[in-house]
């Protein structure tokens, strides 16, 4: 008998797709949104060598294993298979796929490709194993059945799951040390420890959030050139996975907020409100969106305030207000360009148009330039003189101020921002260079 009389049979979940459809499709259910098997991320090498093997005449049948509509659905998008062998009874996933193909075509009548240990069951009964998955697998596989092919995939690793928590955004929340540092009261052990703990609190409640946007954005993050890369978009963290380290940041979050105080969990419980309103409707309203953006960093300021026992600083939060929202609307410009260059900006996206762009620049540029008024303000008040010695070396501060904002939007008008001014100074030398200047002018006039 040779090789093309015999059935490749392919399992569904975590072969043919790393994703778990089914999970996924709960999830469109929960969001409203019609869920696509095109939008699936499909192995390309597995499928090609499936094609090659089609063509070569052997039949290729998709294994269902709990939903066989869903895998209806999927062959017919593919184009691929023969026919689709559902399962059925009781017993283990595993189990009851050995069954029906046993009962289908015979023990060791059929080839048959998997990515779970689990599946060892199946491949037993098999005449031949073709492997998705590590070395290790394979290796395992391969002491008990007759390895024919092998398809590296990726496993999830540590470094996966900080791109997928975005532990880079965590910068962000050091804005809670911000009230303690200018108010000289930093090199306090008691203080920094109060700002440390909020400082992880708002980490993990924002990389809960993060996580859980992930997961229902699963189709229009496979839709974005940058964003389909996501761990989740890319199949390379599964649905319930994702949920279980959600939640358990979430309660990190609340124990750590806790234990800093009640004003704190307050503080942070709005964030986290505001947050999910942001995600759900606000980030569609025309300048609701940036200014609840610029609300959520002023808020970090505010939890510093909350978590040290700092009367927060008018000037500090008015200056926060205006830089930030004029990083908003470098964010919605740099979008709305990159959708309109893209052919892809159909009316209006995010509540913007094409059209708004002239007025994004001008709002945002002028956000900006508040903030440095806000800044000359503040170094000629009673609350400057008595914080520092030698207050004329903070007129400095102004200049740099003025360049560094100047020349986020000159970038942003000429196409080159990220989509996340914040991301783009962490890792713009100018800015930095900028940054460290700001920090030694500032201890300069101590």
């Amino acid at each position: 008998m040779n090789d093309t009389s015999i059935p490749l049979c392919l399992d569904l979940i975590g072969t043919l797709t790393p994703a778990n459809p089914q999970h996924e499709r709960a999830l469109g259910a929960l969001k409203r949104v019609a869920f696509d098997v095109a939008m699936l991320p499909f192995r390309a090498d597995l499928l090609q060598w499936l094609r090659e093997e089609r063509a070569r005449g052997r039949r290729v049948v998709l294994v269902a294993d709990g939903d066989p509509q869903l895998a209806e659905q999927i062959a017919a998008h593919l184009e691929l298979f023969d026919e689709v062998a559902r399962t059925d009874g009781g017993g283990s996933a595993a189990e009851r796929k050995r069954r029906a193909l046993v009962e289908r075509f015979g023990e060791r009548g059929f080839d048959y490709a998997g990515s779970d240990a689990a599946d060892m069951a199946v491949w037993e009964t098999s005449r031949g194993a073709i492997v998705v998955g590590d070395r290790k697998l394979s290796e395992r596989v391969g002491r008990t059945a007759r390895l024919l092919h092998f398809f590296a995939a990726p496993k999830p690793t540590l470094r996966t799951w900080i791109k997928a928590i975005r532990l880079h955004q965590w910068v962000k929340n050091a804005l809670v040390f911000l009230p303690a540092l200018l108010a000289h009261e930093i090199s306090n052990p008691a203080v920094l420890l109060q700002a440390a703990l909020a400082f992880i609190a708002f980490g993990c409640c924002a990389s809960s959030v993060y996580l859980t946007n992930d997961l229902f954005d699963l189709v229009a993050d496979r839709q974005h050139p940058r964003k389909r890369r996501r761990p989740f978009a890319a199949g390379l963290l599964s649905v319930r996975a994702g949920i279980y380290v959600s939640a358990g940041l979430f309660l990190c979050a609340a124990v750590i907020a806790a234990a800093v105080g009640g004003l704190f969990v307050l503080v942070l419980a709005s964030y986290y409100i505001i947050t999910w309103a942001y995600s759900l409707r606000l980030k569609r309203i025309a300048l609701l969106d940036v200014m609840t953006l610029a609300g959520l960093y002023t808020l970090r300021i505010i939890a510093g305030c909350a978590a040290t026992h700092i009367e927060p600083s008018f000037w500090l939060l008015a200056l926060s207000v205006f830089l930030f929202l004029s990083l908003g609307f470098v964010k919605r410009y740099a979008e709305v360009d990159d959708a309109r260059k893209a052919g892809k900006l159909v009316g209006h996206s995010r509540g913007y148009g094409a059209d708004d762009l002239p007025l994004i620049l001008s709002l945002g540029t002028t956000a900006g330039y508040s903030a440095i008024v806000v800044v000359a303000l503040y170094i000629n008040s009673p609350e400057s003189i008595a914080l520092y010695h030698h207050k004329k070396t903070l007129w400095m501060i102004c200049p740099l101020m003025l360049f560094w904002i100047s020349r986020v939007w000159m970038l942003t008008a000429r196409g080159h921002m990220h989509d996340d001014p914040v991301v783009f100074a962490l890792r713009d030398r100018v800015s930095l260079v900028v940054l460290a200047a700001l920090g030694l002018i500032v201890l300069l006039a101590i």
